[in-house]
Parts: C-alpha cells; structure tokens; sequence
C-alpha cells in the first residue's frame, strides 16, 4: 500500500466560531438544577459563558425586504451597517461594534433616500465615512459621528447624480482616496471623486444587469459579472474593455472578486443544470478558467469573500446557515477545501471584516458577520494555537487603512499598491477630517430637491410632463421605423438593379 501524505498548512486547522449561545444552554441549566454542588458550578460556568456570547449579537433589526441581490451589510473596524426596511422611503443603520444586545425599536438611521437602499461601503480610508445605493438612482456619502447616530439623518454631505436607474452596487477604490465606483441599471459603472462629486470615467458595455464589481489590487482595473453571462476586466482611467470571457452559464446570480496581488479573480455563480460553482480566472490567460469545482445544488446565490494574506477564500450561501472556506496555493494552481462552519439558521447577508481589526490575541484570520432576519451574529474564525505569543507566520503585513494615493494622483495615471503594516502592535481607528467642495455639495442636494415631487399637485405636474414626454418618445419612434423602412426599400431596389 503506497504511503499517504498530509498537506501541509497552516490554515488547515481553521476553525469557525458563531458568537451565538447554544440552543440547549437554557436546557442544560434547568436539567443541573436539582445536582451536586460540583454540577451547580458547572451551571453557572454555562449560563456565564451564555451572557457573554449573547452580548455579543445585536438584535431586533429590521432588515430591508429588497429582492436585489446584495450582502445587505458591510462592516469595518468601528461600525456595521444593515439596509433597513423602510416605509415610503429608503434608509440604513449604521451601529458601532461595541453596541451589541437588543436594539431601541426606533433605531436611528440615515434616512435620505426616496426608495428602498440596495448597498453600502464604507470609506477604507476613513472609518466615518459611508456611501449609499438605491433605486432613487443616486448615491450619497454621510458622514458617521465618532459616537454613532443618536437621531436620525436625512441630509447627506454630498450626492453623487448621474445614473438613469436604480444603483445596485458602490465599492470604494483600494488605494486611491476619495474614489468611488458604482454600478447602476443603466448598465454603467461610474467613477466618482467624492469631495466634489465630480463623475470622472463612465464605463459601458455590459447588454444586461451589472450583478458585482471589484477592484484589482492597485485599483488601476475592475472587473465585473454580468446577466449576459460575461466576466469583464475594464481599464479604469481609460473607460475600455481590456479582456473578457464567457463567465458561469447559468440564469442565477453571479459574484466576482479579486484575489488580491496574485492577479486572479475569483467568480461564483450557477452552471446550466442549476449547480453552484466557483472558478478561478487567471488574468494573464483569461480565456477559461484555471479552477473550476462544483459545490453544490442549493439555489442561493454565493458569496465569495477573499483573504489576501491567507489566499483563503469563504464561501457564504444566501439561505444557507453553512460557510465552506478553502486555500488557494499559486505555486501549483491547486484549491483545497479546509473544512465548513455548519449552523441550523439560514443566513439574508454577510459582512466581512477588514483585516486589520482581527483579534491578533485569539489568533483569528477573519471575522464574519452573519445576518438573520432580525439579527447580526459575528462568526470568528481562529487557527489553533497553545501560545500566547504574537503568530507572526499566521499574520502577515496587512492593508494598514492609509491611502497610498490622492484621487488627484490617481487620475492623473499614477499607480501604487495598498500600503501595509504589521499586526504585532495592535491597530487603533483614527478619525480622519473629510471635506467636501461646499459648491459641489450644495448643487448636487439642489438637484436632489428639484427632482423630488412631494404634494399631490406636484406629483400630478410630473405625471404629465412624463406622460408627454412617453408620447413624444413614441412619435419619434414611429418616424425613426418609418424611415428605416423607406431605407431597406431603397436597398433593395439598388439590389434588384444590379
């Protein structure tokens, strides 16, 4: 019998933790009642650890109803933020990390948008700063206060107008400050400077919905997926196609993400029979894909989360109560499944924390925040260790939350890579001043209050011209057949006469 091997990893023990009380803790208390004094102490031993798992969950959220398919939250190293249900409007909370337990029932929120909030990313650059998506068609950035919202906010620092449909999706760029990207029905993506909301690039292409965006490493290049079933590359500063190929050739969802500096993108989505995929594109030869590996036939779209320093990958089902992760090692082009975190309730979202703020005391590599439908539960995941002392093999330099370039620099063709530091010394959030071009800002909220009707009469004002504006759409139509129809005649009488 030929011997067998074990590959060697330092990630193949990970393992994941909910922060979640144990459904028996309750039962396990109630049946020790009547024991010894050795069990009494065991009792409380389990209502303690009880207290302090559930601290850690907040609770009571009333999370957004929409059908667009989105992580509904994002999280950074001071707060979380959950798309809310809203009535006659759109609007999200932003809470900080440490606020955990039950909620107030009236949570205050960034209530600005006139319908329903698709997305939210934070500034990686500026931890009180947020921009927002909806089907409003705009984008907003706020500004969080350093001690989380007490009241509500309706009037955001800036807002970025353009697109002609609802905005799906916002992503900040990875090293370049005060630079945005969104992705609307429109079937764009637009590039923004925040400080005036300045639109500096569109980019164009896609035939159907844009259903994720990602930035490479340095951000000079973003990929997208798309309905049409393609994956795309796009030259940011010069608004092009650089590559794109034939993506999961399923009807369902499909996500794309950039596997940091390894110039590989990672794309989940849904083969033509229905079963879940993740491929592995390699950017220097994008013609098909270099991994290819069939998960499953569950019908929730996944979501694919990427490690830089670990090259791990997790894997979060909508509907799923499951996490599946895996290592990716370039040197032979190979993934290995590492192992799966199982839980009995189905999961709307999920966040994923920047590394930076990772308990380095507990060796945990990455922090995921679950969402159900009226809670959030962080799920830690740790390599196990016996020492106490820093694991500087586990934790490698990290982004350090600094921007390596100005939107000024960035535009004007100049590239860098993100820039790192060391977790051994422990990272503290510093607050960064954010400041708008006043101008700017005020003409972009100007539009905003232009564009939105609010009395019957108003309303009935817009219906009008809209309904006028539909005819003369369709009159020029009409014209436009017509004429095409005089021009094929015209062809095909030349035909004839040849």
């Amino acid at each position: 019998m030929p011997p067998s091997f074990v590959r060697s990893s330092k990630f193949r023990h990970v393992f994941g933790t909910g922060a979640k009380r144990p459904d028996n803790a309750y039962e396990e208390i109630n049946n020790n009642n009547n024991n010894n004094n050795e069990n009494s102490f065991k009792k409380y031993v389990i209502f303690f650890k009880f207290l302090k798992r559930i601290r850690k969950i907040l609770i009571n959220i009333k999370v957004s109803g929409s059908a667009w398919d989105t992580n509904l939250v994002k999280v950074n190293p001071k707060f979380l933020s959950v798309n809310l249900e809203a009535g006659g409007g759109g609007s999200f909370a932003v809470i900080p990390l440490e606020r955990t337990g039950k909620q107030q029932d009236n949570l205050p929120c960034f209530n600005g948008h006139s319908a329903p909030v698709l997305d939210t990313d934070f500034n990686p650059f500026n931890d009180n700063i947020i921009a927002s998506s909806s089907e409003d068609c705009k984008v907003m950035i706020w500004n969080i206060p350093e001690e989380g919202l007490k009241d509500n906010i309706t009037t955001p620092v800036i807002s970025l107008n353009g697109h002609d449909r609802k905005v799906g999706h916002v992503l900040f760029h990875p090293v370049a400050d005060n630079v945005l990207a969104s992705a609307s029905g429109d079937l764009t993506v637009r590039i923004w400077d925040i400080t005036n909301g300045e639109e500096k690039v569109q980019l164009s292409g896609h035939s159907e919905i844009i259903q994720s965006i990602s930035w490479s490493y340095n951000g000079s290049l973003l990929c997208t997926s798309c309905r049409d079933k393609t994956l795309r590359v796009f030259d940011v500063r010069a608004g092009k196609i650089t590559m794109e190929t034939s993506g999961h050739q399923g009807v369902k969802g499909s996500r794309a993400v950039w596997m940091g500096d390894l110039d590989k993108i990672a794309t989940t989505g849904f083969s033509r029979t229905s079963d879940r995929q993740l491929f592995i594109f390699d950017t220097k030869n994008f013609g098909s894909p270099i991994v290819q590996e069939n998960i499953d036939t569950s019908s929730g779209v996944l979501m694919p989360f990427y490690d830089n320093d670990t090259r791990m990958i997790y894997l979060a089902g909508k509907g799923d109560g499951n996490i599946r992760y895996y290592e990716f090692v370039d040197d032979n082009k190979q993934l290995y499944f590492l192992s799966e975190y199982k839980s009995s309730e189905p999961q709307r979202g999920m966040g994923y924390l920047p590394k930076r703020a990772v308990n380095t005391s507990e060796v945990e590599v990455a922090r995921l925040y679950k969402l159900h439908h009226n809670a959030v539960e962080p799920i830690s995941f740790r390599v196990p260790r016996k020492s106490d002392n820093f694991a500087s093999d586990i934790y490698t330099d990290t982004c350090d939350g600094k921007p390596a370039l100005t939107c000024e620099e960035f535009f004007s063709g100049k590239d860098a890579d993100p820039i790192l530091f060391s977790l051994k010394d422990g990272f503290v959030p510093i607050k960064r001043e954010f400041s708008v071009d006043n101008e700017a800002a005020a003409a972009s909220l100007a539009h905003n209050e232009e564009k939105m009707p609010t009395t019957e009469k108003e309303l009935k004002e817009a219906y009008k011209e809209m309904k006028k504006e539909i005819e003369q759409l369709k009159s020029t139509i009409t014209q436009k057949d017509v004429k095409i129809r005089q021009l094929e005649a015209q062809i095909e009488q030349m035909n004839l006469n040849k």
